[in-house]
């Protein structure tokens, strides 16, 4: 699994590509490191995740490199609204003046929900159409994304907006689901649960609720 891995290039701290002498053991460690981070979290086991993504910043830190430093405390903020957790970015915004990337500050600026006068160009390809498309368009854009983690932030970025449709819910679930992302398909069962409550859906909060159930046997902590 790679997800989201380092922001599809934008954020890999290894070099995007092969030829040259080899990067350095700080720039591998962190790419390592942050994609254990991104698997961990999204797994729901947080402790570990954590402990990942501290020893990443230790890294880039340790090797007083702030661009790369910001964008590691970016890649945790993506993946933790990923899972529609409401983190405000305030690792990347601290760091980020120090050595200022454009590509960086519209990707934060995109995934905090600043939209307006965002130039699309800046970011990821696989979020650029969802930006362009007009707003009561966006969902229908979601199922032509192709990385997973990519289409799970663009739903949930539209859930925070309050953008999302039931079929937006139907297709976060399912991506979750299918690469067995714990965390953000326990928080999507739940959103749709409570959408069949509001129907007054009694079979589907039923189904719902043995699949949240089945999930949450499953959502203990690893120790390591």
């Amino acid at each position: 699994m790679k997800p989201l891995l380092a922001l599809a290039c934008l954020v890999m701290l290894t070099a995007c590509g092969s030829g040259g002498p080899p990067p350095p053991d700080w720039k591998t460690d962190a790419a390592d490191l942050i994609e254990r981070y991104q698997k961990h979290a999204l797994l729901g086991e947080n402790t570990l995740a954590e402990r990942y993504f501290q020893q990443a910043v230790a890294a880039t830190g340790g090797a007083g490199r702030a661009a790369e430093t910001a964008r590691l405390w970016l890649v945790r903020c993506a993946t933790r609204r990923a899972m529609l957790i409401d983190d405000a970015c305030t690792g990347y915004a601290e760091l980020a003046s120090i050595e200022p990337n454009a590509a960086d500050q519209a990707y934060y600026q995109f995934v905090t929900l600043r939209w307006e006068a965002l130039d699309a160009a800046l970011l990821p390809s696989q979020h650029q159409d969802l930006l362009r498309a007009p707003a009561g368009k966006r969902h229908e854009m979601l199922s032509r994304i192709a990385d997973p983690l990519a289409r799970l932030l663009d739903a949930s970025l539209l859930v925070m907006r309050q953008e999302a449709d039931a079929a937006t819910l139907a297709l976060a679930t399912e991506t979750a689901s299918s690469q067995g992302w714990r965390q953000p398909v326990l928080t999507y069962l739940k959103l749709q649960q409570k959408q069949a409550a509001a129907q007054g859906n009694a079979a589907e909060q039923a189904r719902l609720a043995r699949r949240i159930q089945l999930v949450e046997q499953n959502l203990s902590p690893v120790k390591k």
